[in-house]
């Protein structure tokens, strides 16, 4: 029995004489590695409970990981408990030739099915880069791909990530087009930025114009005081001036962007048409003339 772990070896001579003497015969060196078996996998899973995922849960806690992204982890830590438990418990039953064989099998199929899930292990990985980096959480509006595809988190799983649309549509994102490509969170910090730009006439006012965008931003009581609104003069297009009005809002989400945004310029509007201030639309000029040349109608004089 010299390959059984050292502090089982002391003890392996004793519980074989005592099988022995039980009525085991000449199978007692098998019922003596069983029992090894079991009792260094039963060792080693209790400790793992006690021990190694309370220290796992307390690590995630420090992190804020909440309930949803904790299951997929703990199951890969469990697995990892599962995974030592048994080799220790064929070391203590003194199979590790066994083992080493099995390792092997392992390794090349390991190998095999790495080769056929390329993509399923890339997304495997991306779901656990997205779980450790936090770039998004559930309920964040994320958009990605320059913008084409955009809408709230509803789901991350450890290959793909769920995201509602504004539509009310539901797509299923592998987690690799999610981490190999540019992300934009608008809602991942405390706070907001947003811009608009308000067109007004060439003979319009434009200080006039500047102060009714500050004061209507000022009097919403969703936009924030500090940092507080500002405008400038960013365009002189064919028919209009553009005003660029820039606003902060707090604890930003796609809902109070959309109408925060939409009260805001409804409200300019309103002071646009009451102050007499022009929101012009693209007018074309045609220049030219149209000829007429003479013709004569050659026909029979009616009788």
């Amino acid at each position: 029995m010299t390959g059984r772990l050292p502090a089982l070896e002391a003890d392996s001579g004793f519980l074989e004489t005592l099988l022995e003497e039980i009525g085991f015969g000449s199978a007692a060196a098998a019922v003596e590695a069983l029992i090894w078996f079991v009792v260094g996998f039963v060792v080693v899973w209790l400790l793992g409970r006690v021990v190694v995922l309370p220290l796992i849960n307390r690590a995630f806690d420090r992190r804020g990981l909440d309930e949803h992204a904790r299951n997929p982890l703990l199951m890969l830590t469990k697995f990892g408990v599962f995974f030592v438990a048994v080799a220790v418990a064929f070391g203590a039953a003194g199979l590790e030739n066994f083992l080493v064989s099995l390792a092997g099998v392992a390794a090349a199929g390991a190998l095999a099915v790495g080769l056929a899930l390329q993509n399923v292990i890339s997304n495997f990985v991306a779901g656990i880069f997205i779980y450790a980096d936090k770039p998004f959480r559930i309920g964040d509006w994320i958009e990605w791909d320059d913008g084409t595809y955009a809408g709230t988190v509803e789901d991350i799983s450890l290959r793909v990530t769920r995201v509602r649309t504004f539509d009310n549509e539901l797509l299923t994102v592998p987690n690799s087009q999610l981490t190999d490509n540019v992300l934009k969170n608008p809602v991942d910090g405390d706070k907001l930025r947003l811009k608009f730009v308000f067109g007004i006439g060439y003979g319009d006012d434009i200080q006039q114009a500047t102060d009714i965008i500050v004061e209507e931003a000022r009097d919403n009581p969703d936009i924030m005081d500090d940092p507080g609104p500002s405008v400038r003069l960013t365009e002189l297009n064919d028919s209009d001036v553009g005003l660029q009005s820039r606003f902060w809002i707090e604890n930003p989400s796609r809902a109070d962007f959309v109408r925060i945004k939409g009260e805001y310029i409804t409200d300019v509007k309103r002071r646009f048409d009451e102050e007499g201030i022009d929101i012009p639309y693209p007018v074309r000029t045609l220049e030219g003339g149209l000829a007429l040349e003479e013709s004569r109608t050659i026909g029979q004089p009616a009788e």
